[in-house]
């Protein structure tokens, strides 16, 4: 079982660190506008992020906080059910400007409109001015059986 995860997890970073890749493609609904930001205390450290990777962090913790009905704690299971790759690309502002999927799942493909929505829920994240561009980050959603999701962004920072 930990070399599932452990596995799991490195393929799962390495298809995250290779940013945009040649076909890609923008989510569907990724520029739907209508979706509101959500209002969640205590999810925003106060201050900006200082880098990148702590506002990738921040970002995790966001989204996490904005989805409880659909996360699950504890080991991730072998072998997880889904892993879909989002790469979300940000205004200024920290508006999700757009969503590409990075990689679809074969199993369980509807995972990726379900991180998508997570994404959006938990939007915006913060301003990124000060930060160098490309405003955007990765983000790896693992799924279970249920189809709850941990970040690996969270699970990697246990």
């Amino acid at each position: 079982m930990r070399f599932t995860r452990i596995l799991a997890t490195a393929w799962a970073g390495i298809v995250a660190a290779c940013g945009s890749l040649p076909g890609t493609q923008s989510a569907p609904g990724a520029g739907t506008p209508g979706v509101q930001p959500a209002s969640v205390a205590g999810t925003e450290p106060s201050g900006r992020a200082r880098s990148w990777e702590d506002y990738k962090l921040r970002a995790a913790r966001r989204i996490h906080e904005t989805s409880r009905g659909e996360t699950f704690a504890g080991d991730l299971p072998d072998p997880l059910q889904s892993i879909p790759v989002l790469q979300v690309q940000l205004d200024r502002d920290g508006a999700v400007r757009n969503i590409v999927v990075l990689r679809t799942p074969g199993q369980s493909p509807e995972t990726v409109q379900m991180a998508i929505r997570a994404i959006r829920r938990a939007a915006p994240f913060g301003p990124v001015g000060h930060l160098p561009r490309p405003w955007q980050f990765n983000e790896t959603f693992l799924y279970n059986a249920d189809l709850k999701f941990q970040l690996r962004t969270l699970a990697e920072a246990r």
